[in-house]
């Protein structure tokens, strides 16, 4: 039988072929595709022609076509919809693939003819595009090792392979713990939950072939558990397993491997020269040293903790009234703190969440990006990966532009979390290649027959997640290594966090937030109350956040710690964590930081781009429209069309004139005048 992964793609706009792919399609055609990566690359590096651009760089950007569409497939498809299959072949692949792009970038003939380009540069009459290619081609080659001794190349080729080892072990172990670990609910467990939450429990419980309802690890299902449950016992239990994942004993304990990592992402930055790995990877970011990083946190954390310890004392006094005696543990915070926003602020999220439908809000994240960019969400009716996922073509003036796809709700075989990626990216060279992007969520799913409902932080999530897919979407790049979102990490969630601020337009909530049973609008006084709660418990979420930034930062900072475990606690300890917060991410379950390099050393990121868009927001503020058509054809312009083509702090100046200070984001989180 031929190999469909193989084949030309003829259906519509070109898009994978799920309903016809195997997962035993997916090893011959990473065997073919690898070969025939190989071939092109070693043709390039032998050719007898003199280097020249389009000999060298853009031969490099096209040898790797048939891999590159394999692995689009392939790994969306172990993050959104993972099978054993899939994950033992994503095993087998993490030191293969390691090794190749080793051979790929310690090619000593082909970084000569890259060298060769860099030195000549001046003289070859690139375009700007094209010679920001060639110094990033050439960064990324120094970076990975191409101008090391020959041991050199060979010690950081094991080092690479044992990393993606690591990081691949990690992630399918954080998977197996979310989706084994569940608490079955009687009725008496039930009693004081939301109508939307004992939906989602029986749902869950439905996903796993149970009767009745069961409690899951998924984040839009214990989340609002902890919110509203008055069993203290059972919010305990919860909430232990949550920050217990990876950390479990036996076969999925990630605490051995995070150690590995550390002291190998250690090594690898000797190898190169630097002092620390954090050095390392943050000297081609916005930030460059660690000191800039500190210094923000430090300057947003010393506000946030001081705001949260006069939340606590408030919500250990409520808990004391409630006539339970001691501290306030991180079990309780959720708890008393939605007890207190009904009080203060008389926002009930069981009134809140009919107002925030999945598909309202999908709608409300299209008809933004219409009146922002121009852009009109068709749906389409093709065969995708899976039955929640759904997709819709996306034009402007009747051109197409992409092809999106949504994938929200949570499942056994879905990493947590949420996030955008792409089937296809964004190029011209070889042909106008146009992009296919998807967001993955993990939202609880309803009842059948039940509409799927949101909460405002889902909501939240959903614009953040489609900001980031609008910036692969309006890439207008020629070649696909710049494309999208291939700029600085600490730049890389500014579309993301900025479009997040659309969703608090009092407009947008008007037009949208309709409720999901009857159709009516929310009414104008829950609207404002909830605009007005927008800072509400900013003290806790910059906590939990920050320590999760300043613990990543110390592991990659100096020697790697032995036991990371313990240098977790000594970070929390110095910087006076509060005992009723815990860490967003606690070392065993930081995907962000060992399911790979992505976010290594910059989970700090957020915050970084949190400074830029809030400051970016008030550009459209200041045009007094949050639709101003001249401010959003500068937004595009500048960055979410330019992807990689210049640094980001050049990218960001053509926008906004300038770079902002942290004043924007301490008045957007509500520290502001917090002692």
């Amino acid at each position: 039988m031929t190999n469909p992964l193989l084949q030309p793609w003829t259906g519509r706009f070109s898009l994978p072929p799920f309903a016809t792919v195997r997962d035993e399609d997916f090893g011959p055609a990473f065997e073919a595709g690898l070969a025939e990566a190989r071939a092109n690359i070693a043709a390039i590096a032998a050719s007898s022609e003199p280097p020249t651009f389009a000999n060298t760089i853009e031969a490099m950007e096209l040898a790797e076509d048939v891999l590159d569409r394999v692995s689009g497939v392939f790994y969306n498809l172990v993050g959104a919809d993972s099978t054993p299959a899939r994950e033992a072949l994503q095993s087998d692949l993490a030191p293969k693939l390691a090794a190749f792009s080793s051979e790929v970038t310690m090619n000593a003939a082909l970084f000569a003819r890259m060298e060769a380009l860099w030195q000549a540069r001046d003289t070859l009459a690139l375009t700007d595009e094209q010679g920001r290619v060639l110094a990033l081609y050439r960064r990324m080659f120094v970076r990975a090792g191409a101008a090391l001794d020959e041991a050199g190349r060979k010690r950081m080729a094991e080092v690479k392979e044992r990393l993606a080892v690591l990081s691949t072990k990690f992630s399918q172990n954080l998977l197996a713990d979310e989706r084994d670990w569940f608490l079955p609910l009687e009725a008496a467990d039930l009693e004081g939950l939301p109508d939307f939450v004992v939906a989602a429990a029986r749902a869950a419980a439905e996903e796993r072939g149970r009767e009745g309802h069961v409690l899951t690890l998924s984040r839009s299902l214990i989340t609002p558990f902890l919110q509203f449950s008055p069993r203290r016992d059972l919010r305990e239990t919860a909430y232990r397993a949550w920050i217990a994942r990876g950390a479990n004993g036996g076969e999925t304990d990630n605490r051995a491997i995070a150690a590995e990592i550390l002291k190998l992402r250690e090594e690898r930055a000797k190898l190169l020269g630097y002092r620390s790995f954090a050095a390392y990877k943050l000297e081609p970011e916005m930030a460059k040293t660690e000191d800039a990083v500190r210094d923000l946190l430090m300057q947003v954390w010393k506000p946030a903790r001081a705001k949260a310890g006069a939340d606590a004392a408030i919500l250990t006094g409520m808990m004391h009234e409630d006539g339970i005696n001691g501290d306030l543990e991180p079990w309780d915070w959720r708890y008393y703190s939605e007890k207190r926003r009904l009080a203060e602020h008389d926002l009930d999220e069981a009134e809140l969440k009919p107002y925030f439908g999945l598909d309202a809000m999908i709608e409300a994240s299209f008809d933004t990006a219409h009146r922002l960019f121009g852009l009109d969400f068709k749906p389409l009716d093709v065969a995708l990966y899976h039955p929640d996922a759904r997709a819709w073509e996306v034009t402007r003036k009747g051109r197409h532009v992409a092809v999106f796809i949504g994938d929200y709700f949570a499942r056994g075989s879905k990493r947590s979390g949420a996030w955008c990626s792409s089937f296809r990216g964004q190029r011209k060279l070889g042909g106008d290649q146009r992009p296919v992007v998807v967001n993955v969520c993990n939202f609880a799913k309803p009842a059948k027959g039940e509409p799927a409902l949101l909460s405002w932080d889902d909501a939240r999530t959903l614009f953040h997640e489609f900001g980031h897919a609008l910036h692969a979407m309006l890439s207008d790049v020629t070649y696909g290594f710049i494309a999208g979102t291939s700029v600085a990490r600490d730049f890389v969630e500014l579309p993301s966090q900025l479009y997040e601020h659309w969703l608090e337009v009092p407009e947008v909530l008007d037009r949208h937030a309709r409720h999901a049973r009857t159709g009516a609008p929310m009414p104008a006084a829950l609207r404002d109350r909830l605009i007005a709660a927008s800072t509400y418990d900013q003290g806790f979420a910059t906590v939990e956040y920050i320590a999760s930034a300043l613990v990543d930062l110390a592991f990659h900072e100096g020697a790697a710690p032995q036991d990371p475990i313990a240098a977790e606690a000594e970070v929390l300890k110095g910087i006076g964590m509060p005992a009723a917060i815990g860490m967003r991410h606690a070392t065993p379950h930081f995907a962000h930081v060992f399911s790979g390099d992505g976010y290594s050393a910059g989970y700090y990121s957020y915050m970084w781009s949190e400074v830029m868009d809030a400051d970016a927001f008030d550009a459209f503020r200041d045009a007094g429209d949050p639709f101003d058509p001249t401010t959003a054809e500068r937004l595009e312009k500048a960055i979410l069309s330019a992807g990689g083509s210049r640094e980001a702090d050049v990218l960001y100046r053509e926008f906004r004139g300038r770079m902002p200070g942290v004043e924007p984001l301490l008045r957007g989180r509500g520290l502001v005048d917090v002692a």
